[in-house]
């Protein structure tokens, strides 16, 4: 799959994946901006933002009119929010490209901020923060990146702190909209059936009045932690929830490492051949969810593992899980383990690219990082070309003690007895 990449000459990029086979057409528009990117006095308006895109525009004043117009069409929409990006598009039959196009431009350029939807909307994003503190297996991975990133904007929840959700006024959103939905922080990405000189004039005519503004700097994130550290929320639940992680790599280190990194974490925690899934699942009966996940930003990066386990087997849960994290420092992986894990990426990464929606993802995020998309078939020969010392030296490198921190949500209060065996 071959995607070409044209600059506007305002610099806004633009990433067209041709997918003549497919039944539909994804248009998606990135920012290079989110939570990563916020004073602290502004954490959460770049969620909250997105949110407001969507109550009407100078061309379509009312949410009603846009959801008319893509509804109209039976189009899918929607956007999503993150640390270093913000992303709003649209799905449609080929034959409405234009019309989606037209619509979701809008929205991201012409965004009007009603005050009267503002404060609906304030009630919204307030119950969604309720919603996640409410669920503890969210509540934990918030948790870990606060105790991991602490008072930088890494450490920050994208959806904010209700204070500064109470307190956004229309003119905040559109100073920080005028800020950094500018030009040269801005990607398009179309993938799917469409004709690609007639895309380019139609994106050329939406976007020529796009701000030209210098692209903001983000505050680099800074590593500072000397040792392990642990915290714990006392709450009552049904199950605990753990999460274990360690920095890793950023989107920028080379293609080997990533591939090394990837192949690891799915040894580890990935599929249900996985070592802690066997570990938890079959051998132990420890609970129903355990897994493992990377992240790759910009300037930083982590290694995760989780589960859900009874509250009186936490203990057993936390050795059995830093068991297996020391194997894989300790010891090779065998030739037959990292095969089938090989097979099972290779198998499984078409998958990821199977609806334009997907294939838009995956090429418009690492675009918007500033990194040239990998080719598919660079992907598969990236993972063939790891070793069982590549895995164990990338284990070495990021599995250790000063870096490692856990969090813990459940019915518990001693925390130094599980200090006592926090370690690897």
């Amino acid at each position: 799959m071959k995607y070409k990449k044209k600059t506007l000459k305002n610099g806004v990029r633009v990433l067209m994946i041709p997918i003549p086979e497919s039944p539909t057409v994804t248009y998606m528009v990135w920012v290079n901006t989110g939570s990563n990117h916020e004073e602290k006095s502004e954490n959460g308006i770049s969620h909250f933002l997105e949110h407001m895109v969507f109550k009407g525009t100078r061309n379509r004043p009312t949410q009603k009119e846009i959801r008319k117009d893509l509804d109209g069409i039976g189009a899918m929409n929607n956007a999503f929010t993150s640390n270093e990006y913000t992303s709003y598009y649209a799905k449609a039959h080929p034959r409405h490209i234009k019309k989606i196009i037209s619509v979701v431009s809008d929205m991201y350029l012409n965004a009007t901020i009603p005050p009267k939807e503002l404060e609906k909307e304030r009630g919204v994003v307030l119950g969604e923060i309720d919603m996640y503190e409410d669920d503890p297996r969210s509540l934990v991975g918030d948790l870990w990146e606060k105790l991991t990133y602490g008072n930088q904007p890494a450490g920050r929840h994208i959806l904010g702190v209700k204070e500064n959700i109470k307190g956004f006024k229309q003119k905040d959103f559109l100073n920080y909209r005028k800020k950094h939905y500018v030009a040269k922080s801005t990607v398009v990405v179309i993938a799917g059936k469409f004709d690609e000189k007639k895309i380019i004039t139609e994106i050329e005519k939406q976007f020529k009045n796009i701000s030209t503004l210098k692209k903001p700097r983000k505050v680099k994130v800074k590593d500072s932690q000397k040792r392990q550290a642990l915290v714990l929320k006392n709450k009552k639940t049904d199950q605990t929830h753990f999460i274990i992680g360690f920095r890793a790599l950023d989107l920028f280190k080379n293609s080997k490492d990533l591939a090394s990194l990837n192949v690891l974490d799915t040894i580890l925690g990935k599929s249900m051949s996985s070592r802690l899934f066997i570990k938890f699942r079959e051998e132990l009966g420890l609970g129903y969810y355990v897994f493992s996940m990377t992240n790759a930003l910009s300037d930083y990066g982590y290694l995760a593992a989780g589960a859900g386990v009874d509250n009186k087997r936490t203990k057993e849960a936390i050795k059995a899980m830093l068991g297996e994290i020391k194997k894989l420092k300790n010891s090779l992986v065998s030739n037959e383990e990292l095969e089938a894990v090989k097979r099972y990426l290779i198998g499984i990464f078409p998958m990821r690219l199977e609806k334009s929606d997907s294939v838009a993802v995956y090429y418009g995020r690492t675009e918007i990082l500033s990194k040239a998309p990998t080719n598919p078939k660079d992907v598969y020969k990236q993972i063939e070309k790891v070793t069982a010392k590549d895995i164990q030296k990338m284990a070495k490198k990021i599995f250790i003690n000063k870096k490692m921190n856990m969090a813990i949500v459940g019915p518990h209060k001693d925390k130094r007895s599980l200090l006592k065996i926090f370690k690897i």
